[in-house]
């Protein structure tokens, strides 16, 4: 099976770099927010968008791991952090690819049974074959491709990249 990279090393540092301003020209007026990273490649990315919000911007970062089973699920969703720390704050849960939006709204749907100030969405790449009415506010890329290609995102040190298959 053929690799088709549809994005680069340069070309991921260019979107977290884009998408953490864009964070912050929301979160703005806060003091802190917490980037909730969904297990596995979401985590990467979000440590990735942290670490580009810290150095840009003067908001307290709280980095989050959410664990969902794949496989399952309505299986219990858990989090690195307790309840209290992200209770009532601003979050943004982050994932790498956005393909049904099967794990992306499970994991709204955890921080939903919460009381957050505001609660958005990233992802780096938007395949756009959803099942559930959901959306990243903040994205690398939108990708129309068909249902047999898949996508994958490759997180290395200094050789990080996006290819199709």
């Amino acid at each position: 099976m053929s690799q088709n990279i549809i994005l680069n090393h340069q070309e991921i540092k260019h979107k977290i770099t884009r998408i953490a301003y864009q964070i912050y020209e929301t979160f703005v007026d806060e003091e802190e927010v917490v980037i909730g990273g969904i297990a596995s490649n979401g985590f990467v990315f979000a440590e990735k968008i942290a670490t580009e919000l810290e150095k840009i911007s003067t908001l307290k970062v709280i980095l989050c791991e959410v664990y969902i089973n794949k496989q399952n699920v309505n299986a219990p969703i858990t989090t690195s952090l307790s309840i209290d720390q992200y209770e009532n704050k601003s979050l943004v849960l982050v994932d790498d690819v956005l393909n049904s939006g099967t794990t992306l709204i499970y994991g709204v749907k955890h921080f939903l049974e919460v009381p957050l100030k505001k609660l958005k969405t990233a992802v780096l790449i938007d395949r756009n074959h959803k099942k559930y009415p959901v959306k990243a506010d903040f994205k690398g890329i939108s990708l129309s491709t068909s249902l047999q290609e898949h996508v994958q995102v490759v997180f290395e040190e200094k050789r990080d990249y996006a290819y199709l298959s």
